[in-house]
């Protein structure tokens, strides 16, 4: 938690990319820095934040204002859980509830 006397974290190096740009531009900003507070100068900017391996597409709007850039850009990825498993089980349960659905 940051001191509210200090104000919202904003990585320099970031503010100093928006400034060069135009409001209505397309272009994405890269940026690894995930710990950036969003401001409301960088809403209706697409930025790529990095999760590790990627450049993840996040684009700016006014309800995001306040948030941390890393909270739109997942680190993990979520595989279901059970795996060959948990897919026989559901897909006998899907042709036991088929004849059933007709009936």
């Amino acid at each position: 938690m940051r001191s509210s006397k200090k104000g919202p974290y904003v990585d320099p190096k970031l503010l100093k990319k928006i400034s060069k740009l135009k409001s209505g531009s397309r272009e994405i900003i890269k940026t690894w820095s995930r710990d950036s507070q969003i401001s409301p100068e960088m809403v209706g900017f697409i930025f790529g934040v990095h999760n590790g391996k990627d450049f993840i597409s996040v684009s700016v709007t006014e309800d995001m204002v306040g948030h941390r850039l890393g909270e739109f850009s997942q680190t993990r990825k979520f595989t279901r859980h059970g795996g060959k498993m948990q897919r026989e089980i559901e897909a006998s349960a899907k042709e036991t509830a088929a004849p059933e659905a007709k009936k």
